[in-house]
């Protein structure tokens, strides 16, 4: 009798469940290469569907296909425990062979959680996820599914000697770097295991539904000479231009040079920490071909705190490479699509509009990627398979951090152990570029960076070369209100032809500008001046739209204020003539002076730094605190002028500020959880034996309940899928919601509301990152009782109504909200 995994409802075709395991299989092994692991990662492929060998699944799916009735009731159909459960039985003998153990831990948690989330192996009610399904769950038919893997997929010869090589792959991982914590190095194998096998599984099951035979691979080498090729002739039209023979001009060329001498050395974590207006995107990228092409990566992959930074980059780099098909944005996840650990009866049946979205091709395999740095952590630690499904294309890859010093502080000790695992075991290449470089490496789990990681040499000659402004500290004074910040701006503008305001939250931002447009429309500024307003209310393409007609007017020598949130400091390429900062860290002092003179075009202008009196930091202790410490320097400064280096954007003053700033912070970075008094770190990768770990508690637990055995039976005891729950980038849940702007906006709209393939899905939901806006649930409670939110494919996707929506403000919600991070989707 013919085995069924899938069934393609268009032309009835079957695929047989040996198919699907062998090539899921073979797909898997070609990911675990990069981790040297790829008979552990096939190990999961030939088995997560090994319990649809079942009568129970055969007459369901052919119920259900056929349109019968009498479904199974929900949670009825398992054919994810089978697999673990085989590998539990076999191997899970301490006595003997522990890292057989450890690979039937490993691998079998990733093959029962793969239409959800990894389960906890030990949770915080002291229970066990893990043991419950392949140990104590009832499988009617797990004899009859192990008989026929055996005698269809793999003899148990063959199988015995695959898992022995399985095992001996485990145990080389776990020896390659022995200072490093056994629960952190298998935390991150499991990590991996799961996402080679989910987006293996997925990209197989993609390929049977649409009909099409395995993609083949790409010969990124050829892609990465031909890009290199065009941007040296970019590099070389530049150098050639009139406006090249400048001081600053000359300085960007050398440290592009630089960058690329520096692509010769072997892959670690660098730093490049060229100044604002120093040209990093270049010259990262000619860094990142170069090293791509000397030591083979399959990809380059840009991770920005905002989006406003990806839509101005990728479209930069699209200019210089004249290339669309291969350069990937990936925003937000625009789709929430998850399936539940009760959903898997419906994996092999016709596929529904959420199905499509979950098989949507949306892997990170593109050779160029910018994403954002939720994102980036999100593939790591947040809850849901189609985060995790990219985690292991991101080895073997050159990864730029751009403007690093935004990751989150509650983030910083997670973010450090991600990146020493992508250094030393994935074989990627990290770069950390920003004018401002945090003290990652002075924190208690620090990043693993060599001595001489910075590229750029003589740096503080190069800082000082660069100084195109004065910082008029206004702040230390007296407070400002609204009323005396649209004055100054009113007075000052006339002199200096052209201002930008940045200020800390939204509510202050629409207040300023608001305040300036009624003075517009009193004539208060004497002649015609241009206002623009720019907050993540706004959607990407918007905020784009906006920028354009900003610099427009600048290259014109047209009177323009515009009134920001702190979206457009970080590498957005304007130039103002004068700026005005709300007071906050002085890495956000920094990057806002980066917004003025950019080019060195005027020997020298403003900064003015205020303190506004209307924000409300009260809910944004990272902006106070930074706040505090930048004002406490400048108290300094004003005492003795030589303090901290005798400037304030100095590289002693600005590693003084990180120092100062993560020890006030100490207590956040390893991403307390206060409903569990725990540290994420501690439910990730805490030892076993750690005082205050849960096997320490399941023991004192068993030993009250006088048990007979008090001992967990279990190598690894860390609580992974209740981290997941748990892990948010921004504190308050975000959702992405799609925005009828202009229309690009109402026609993606349309177009998700119709039916269509994978692929089209897959395009669709692309386009659509363009024209979303990140909202909390305060904000989508209270557009869905106004009736400003409808939702499309099957619930999963929320739009905004036209009328929800202003061509001033985007989503104008009055709220004050973490502009810093808010953006960063």
């Amino acid at each position: 009798m013919q085995s069924i995994a899938h069934i393609r409802v268009s032309d009835m075709k079957v695929q047989t469940v040996e198919r699907h395991l062998l090539e899921v299989k073979t797909l898997a092994e070609e990911y675990g290469k990069k981790l040297n692991i790829p008979h552990v990662t096939g190990l999961a492929g030939m088995l997560h569907d090994m319990g649809k060998y079942t009568e129970k699944f055969r007459t369901y799916i052919l119920a259900a296909v056929s349109g019968a009735e009498d479904r199974l009731r929900r949670g009825d159909v398992d054919h994810s425990t089978a697999g673990g459960r085989l590998l539990y039985k076999r191997f899970h003998n301490y006595s003997k062979e522990p890292y057989k153990v450890i690979l039937a831990e490993v691998v079998g948690n990733a093959i029962i959680s793969h239409h959800s989330y990894l389960k906890d192996f030990l949770s915080p009610d002291l229970e066990s996820p893990y043991l419950r399904r392949v140990a104590c769950k009832k499988l009617e038919e797990f004899d009859q599914s192990v008989e026929a893997f055996f005698t269809l997929v793999m003899s148990e010869q063959e199988f015995q000697r695959y898992v022995d090589q399985a095992a001996a792959e485990v145990e080389q991982f776990l020896v390659r770097v022995p200072a490093k914590s056994m629960e952190l190095k298998l935390m991150f194998l499991t990590k991996f295991v799961f996402s080679a096998l989910i987006d293996a599984d997925r990209t197989n099951t993609r390929w049977f539904e649409l009909g099409e035979p395995n993609e083949p691979e790409q010969n990124v080498t050829a892609l990465f000479q031909g890009y290199y090729d065009k941007l040296m002739a970019q590099l070389h039209s530049f150098e050639e231009n009139k406006d090249a023979d400048t001081p600053i001009a000359r300085l960007r060329s050398e440290m592009s040079e630089l960058c690329e001498r520096f692509a010769a050395k072997p892959s670690s974590i660098y730093t490049l920490s060229i100044p604002t207006g120093g040209g990093k995107t270049l010259a990262s990228l000619r860094y990142a071909l170069k090293h791509a092409l000397t030591y083979d990566k399959k990809r380059i992959i840009y991770v920005v705190p905002f989006t406003t930074i990806i839509e101005q980059n990728a479209a930069t780099v699209r200019e210089i490479l004249q290339d669309e098909a291969n350069i990937l944005e990936h925003h937000s996840n625009v789709v929430e699509v998850e399936m539940e650990e009760d959903d898997e009866e419906q994996d092999g049946l016709a596929l529904t509009a959420r199905q499509k979205a979950n098989l949507a091709k949306d892997n990170w395999d593109a050779p160029i990627i910018f994403t954002t740095m939720v994102q980036f952590l999100n593939v790591f630690f947040a809850h849901g398979s189609r985060n995790i499904r990219r985690l292991h294309n991101l080895c073997e890859a050159v990864i730029i951090f751009d403007e690093v010093q935004k990751v989150p502080t509650h983030c910083v000790s997670l973010f450090n152990q991600a990146l020493n695992f992508l250094k030393e075991y994935g074989g990627s290449s990290i770069v950390l570029c920003t004018a401002t470089q945090p003290a990652l490496q002075f924190v208690e789990q620090r990043l693993d960076m060599p001595e001489d990681a910075e590229m750029i040499s003589n740096l503080d000659k190069v800082i000082d070369a660069f100084k195109r402004v004065d910082l008029i500290d206004k702040a230390t004074e007296r407070p400002w209100s609204t009323e005396d910040l649209a004055s100054f701006v009113r007075d000052t503008v006339q002199e200096a032809g052209n201002i930008l305001v940045i200020l800390n939250t939204k509510s202050v931002v629409k207040s300023l500008y608001e305040r300036l447009q009624a003075m517009q429309e009193q004539h208060q500024f004497g002649e015609e001046i241009f206002l623009y307003h720019l907050s993540t209310s706004m959607c990407a393409a918007h905020r784009f739209a906006i920028l354009e007609k900003v610099r427009a007017h600048l290259e014109a020598e047209e009177k323009v204020i515009c009134v920001s949130t702190q979206l457009i400091e970080a590498g957005v390429d304007v130039s103002f003539n004068c700026v005005v900062r709300s007071l906050a860290g002085l890495d956000s002092i920094a990057q806002a002076a980066g917004r003025c003179n950019r080019h060195g075009k005027d020997e020298m202008r403003n900064v003015y730094i205020i303190d506004h009196a209307e924000e409300n930091l009260k809910h944004l202790k990272e902006i106070q605190i930074g706040k505090e410490l930048t004002r406490a320097m400048l108290v300094d400064m004003e005492r003795d002028a030589k303090a901290h280096g005798g400037q304030l954007l100095s590289q002693q003053a600005m590693e003084f500020y990180f120092q100062k700033f993560y020890m006030r912070l100490e207590a956040d970075l390893n991403n307390f959880v206060p409903k569990l008094r725990k540290n994420m770190t501690d439910l990730l990768y805490a030892g076993r034996y750690e005082t205050d770990s849960y096997f320490q508690a399941y023991r004192k637990k068993k030993e009250e309940e006088k048990a007979k055995d008090t001992w967990l039976p279990l190598v690894l005891a860390n609580s992974y899928g209740t981290a997941a729950k748990y892990f948010h980038v921004i504190d308050d849940y975000t959702r992405a919601v799609i925005v009828p702007y202009g229309e690009g906006g109402k026609k993606v709209i349309a177009d998700l509301n119709g039916s269509g393939t994978i692929d089209d899905l897959t395009r669709l939901l692309k386009r659509a990152q363009q024209f979303t806006v990140n909202l909390y649930e305060h904000d989508l409670r209270q557009l869905d009782r106004s009736g400003g939110l409808e939702s499309c494919l099957d619930g999963k996707v929320l739009v905004l109504k036209e009328g929800a929506y202003s061509e001033h403000f985007g989503v104008d919600l009055s709220s004050d909200s973490a502009m810093g991070f808010l953006g960063c989707f």
